[in-house]
């Protein structure tokens, strides 16, 4: 890969640049060498609890800052994303206080759970509220007829110490089964997110790489749209399916290629 013709690095967020508040190793410092040779970075998250705000905050607590402009969550873009689709719609959303107001700001209207027979879309984020009466409510308005749209569909949420919450994609799964139908997703790996990306970036999909400890998600993502891709190997780890261009262990192995 000639990191010379690159003009942009897309970052994913947990595991590649942070792993619950601990920075990977080398990351800071091969930042800095991107941005002190003028190249565009990215930091782009599955997200479905956070915005930009939020994990600016977060960028900055661990010595990273970062503009708002630098930070693209799939839960910035389902609002825009169902407004596309179906215009300003009557929404019964499974997510955050967070997902909810992004949501709200994109001009729909949210209902309560007991009025499901009113939605015209149901969103699914991560919500750790869930429950039985939720999963009722959403799969009910699936299964006559709304919109089923998913933030993401990753079935875990890492935390530290090698320990995980079920993930959005395991509250999507629930809904899925009960009303028999599959979801539009907007996070990675389908290409909206990445879409979007490259729209906030202001570069073709050949000029921009990105960089992520998922094979699925990151590469394979990031890959359907035409991006180059830079896998961050889990220890272990041995590329099955889907073949990025470059493969590291350590964000040390790129320093020399800048």
């Amino acid at each position: 890969m000639d990191f010379r013709s690159l003009r942009a690095f897309i970052f994913d967020l947990d595991g590649c640049v942070y792993t619950g508040d601990t920075l990977v190793p080398g990351v800071q410092a091969f930042l800095q060498g991107l941005r002190g040779r003028g190249r565009r970075i990215l930091f782009l998250t599955n997200n479905s609890r956070e915005a930009g705000e939020e994990l600016q905050v977060k960028l900055a607590r661990l010595g990273i800052p970062a503009s708002l402009d630098e930070i693209l969550s799939a839960a910035e873009i389902v609002g825009p994303f169902v407004r596309e689709r179906f215009g300003p719609s009557r929404v019964l959303a499974i997510g955050s206080e967070r997902l909810c107001r992004l949501l709200i700001e994109a001009g729909h209207s949210l209902l309560a759970a007991e009025a499901y027979r009113e939605a015209r879309v149901v969103v699914v984020g991560h919500d750790g509220e869930f429950d039985y009466r939720r999963l009722t409510a959403a799969s009910r308005a699936v299964a006559s007829g709304a919109a089923f749209v998913a933030v993401n569909v990753d079935p875990r949420l890492p935390v530290e110490g090698g320990e995980f919450y079920p993930g959005c994609g395991a509250l999507v799964e629930a809904v899925a089964a009960a009303a028999g139908t599959r979801p539009e997703v907007v996070g990675k790996p389908m290409p909206h997110i990445f879409r979007a990306a490259l729209a906030r970036l202001g570069v073709p999909a050949e000029d921009a790489a990105m960089i992520g400890d998922s094979l699925a998600s990151d590469v394979g993502g990031a890959q359907a749209v035409g991006l180059k891709t830079i896998w961050l190997a889990p220890p272990g780890g041995v590329a099955s399916g889907v073949h990025p261009d470059l493969t590291i262990h350590a964000f040390a192995e790129l320093v020399g290629r800048l």
